[in-house]
């Protein structure tokens, strides 16, 4: 696994590897990377980012997954950019029991209202109950 490459050659070299590429929601939302490295958008644009996630602003998951869906240059639907959140690093960590809508697993659901292309959680489930 490649854990937010610093470089579109190190982002390829990975994928020549066959590993599974990593990165950050937050550094799309800004448009780039706060050190300088490669801007995820790159990455993305060339299909080169398999999990998006976050490990300082967690709601730029939602909003990253609903822009990724809204730009043409990224060629992802919503379903695909949720998958990069949900059901591929559920699987990359061995949590068969999570990451998708399918019968048994927990249902650790929200739903979303979008107020003038803004994702806003109106509901969410933990292990298929109502806790809002």
């Amino acid at each position: 696994m490649a854990e937010f490459p610093v470089s579109i050659e190190a982002a390829r070299e990975a994928r020549a590897q066959s590993m599974l590429i990593v990165a950050g929601a937050p550094n799309v939302l800004r448009g780039g990377s706060q050190s300088g490295n490669v801007a995820v958008t790159e990455l993305l644009a060339e299909g080169l980012v398999d999990i998006l996630t976050s490990d300082y602003v967690p709601r730029s998951m939602l909003d990253c997954a609903f822009l990724l869906a809204n730009r043409p240059e990224f060629d992802t639907d919503l379903p695909s950019a949720i998958r990069m959140m949900t059901s591929v690093p559920a699987r990359v960590c061995g949590l068969d029991d999570r990451g998708e809508i399918l019968p048994g697993l927990r249902a650790d659901l929200i739903r979303v209202h979008l107020a003038d292309n803004i994702p806003v959680i109106r509901s969410v489930w933990r292990q298929g109950r109502l806790v809002n």
